[in-house]
């Protein structure tokens, strides 16, 4: 752990390296040479196993995605970020799945043995876009919070239901139409389950800070108690952990930020962003390392064919669902946006976990999956990774903005947002605006009085930003060391 953070803490002094090499893709290189060097004084190097990958490295990287995620943003353009998530992730792993079948038939004795399931499985790992991957790559070039959302959000949710799926389908003789309708209906379940019990999780620790105004230095630890247990929870019971950690941090946050203390404010975002920064840059080391571990089987055929498909798939998807899209979104994505989601389907140690779970009595190619996934999450990393920045740079897309919203521009967006819904209303169509203002009425006259203790829970909209702004304030005047 020490050493990955001095490598870490080198990347950033080092300003030539930094600019031009991502982070993800020193770790990985400090990784294959720690595993080289174990090897090599005769060693077996640790490899990085399933189950602390998603038990202890995983959450603290999605809580910090979905606890800081642009509420705005993200209930503006849910319908788009659905469509990505959900149908995307189907187009993925059945069209990788069904030409990797293909391949396998025609590719010689190597490869024909090879079933459909095993390659619909393998779409469906294959296919799982990582969060961590992509969250360390585009945080560095400060992309725009619309494009950070749509890469960031099609998590790799439904293809892990997929993979269970497939998974448990190779222990049957027979798979039935209606083993595959219940599987079907299991992938929405899953997903939703997991949502519902971080719905839950979130209101418990809402309702929780309430009472925390005595014992402030305990405040911090219920926001990351209830989030784990949430995943924890969801995981039980064969449902989404991912959704249940995104949704208590959505769900939660508004409430136990007017609970709070500045402090308890300032613990949380800065262990948040510590936690899931240590975690990233184990993840990335211990890839390298379980790189040089691991047992491969290398085959051109498999390997040069999946890279390709994994290409044309994301390429295809996007352009398919963005042109359905764009006929119900006011604004449009571009063909710009388009290139950028379709590049940004960066792979990761998510991959690589799911095909290192798999079973060697259903799936003797196991190996061999796994030198395909490892190439292409090298490529998609390093490759995509390294001239994500410089494309950005020459299509000019546009970049997060730095500067803090003002009171002035909150007053025309509040103005802007009941013009829309009175509009609405007026013609008949009972639209976005209008289920934003009856989802705000019923927040404001029921949800918080219950979850935000004192006058806070009455107060206008308004001067609930404006305290919001003096927190900020108050926290950066302390970061910079204007209080003593």
């Amino acid at each position: 752990v020490r050493f990955a953070l001095f490598s870490s803490l080198g990347f950033h002094v080092i300003p030539s390296v930094s600019n031009i090499v991502p982070e993800s893709c020193l770790l990985i290189v400090v990784g294959l040479l720690v595993g080289g060097l174990i090897k090599g004084v005769g060693e077996k190097p640790p490899i990085l196993k399933s189950n602390i990958f998603f038990l202890f490295l995983l959450p603290p990287i999605i809580l910090d995605a979905g606890y800081f995620l642009p509420l705005r943003q993200f209930t503006e353009n849910l319908g788009t970020i659905l469509i990505f998530a959900v149908v995307g992730t189907l187009w993925n792993a059945f069209f990788l799945g069904g030409l990797m079948y293909a391949v396998c038939q025609l590719g010689g004795p190597g490869l024909n043995h090879i079933g459909l399931l095993a390659n619909l499985l393998f779409g469906s790992i294959i296919s799982a876009v990582d969060p961590v991957a992509v969250l360390a790559v585009f945080e560095e070039i400060h992309i725009n919070e619309l494009l950070h959302i749509f890469l960031n959000l099609p998590l790799p949710s439904p293809s892990q239901v997929l993979y269970h799926l497939f998974e448990e389908f190779a222990n049957f003789e027979q798979v039935t139409i209606i083993d595959i309708i219940l599987g079907f209906l299991s992938f929405f379940v899953v997903s939703l389950g997991g949502v519902f019990v971080g719905v839950i999780y979130g209101v418990i620790a809402a309702f929780t800070s309430r009472f925390t105004s005595h014992i402030r230095v305990i405040e911090p630890l219920f926001v990351f108690l209830y989030s784990y247990m949430a995943y924890l929870s969801a995981e039980l019971f064969h449902l989404s952990g991912i959704m249940a950690l995104i949704a208590s941090g959505v769900v939660m946050r508004p409430y136990v930020e007017a609970n709070i203390s500045h402090k308890s404010h300032t613990t949380i975002k800065y262990f948040l962003k510590m936690w899931s920064s240590v975690s990233e840059t184990l993840i990335f080391i211990f890839l390298g390392v379980s790189t040089v571990a691991g047992h491969h089987y290398w085959n051109w055929t498999f390997v040069i064919s999946t890279l390709l498909f994994c290409l044309i798939a994301r390429v295809l998807g996007v352009l398919v669902l963005t042109w359905f899209i764009n006929k119900f979104r006011i604004v449009k994505l571009t063909p710009k946006d388009q290139f950028i989601i379709a590049y940004g389907g960066l792979r990761g140690a998510i991959a690589f976990s799911l095909c290192y779970l798999l079973d060697y009595k259903h799936f003797g190619m196991r190996d061999m999956f796994l030198t395909a996934i490892i190439t292409v999450i090298f490529f998609t990393v390093f490759v995509q990774g390294m001239t994500i920045r410089p494309l950005v740079d020459l299509l000019a897309v546009k970049k997060k903005q730095e500067t803090k919203r003002s009171i002035n521009e909150e007053i025309h967006t509040q103005f802007l947002d009941h013009l829309l819904t009175g509009i609405e209303d007026i013609c008949g169509h009972y639209g976005h605006h209008h289920w934003k203002d009856k989802l705000n009425r019923f927040n404001k006259k029921y949800v918080k009085k219950c979850l935000i203790a004192g006058e806070r829970s009455k107060e206008p909209q308004l001067i609930a930003f404006y305290h919001k702004m003096e927190m900020k304030q108050a926290i950066e005047l302390v970061e910079s060391g204007g209080i003593g």
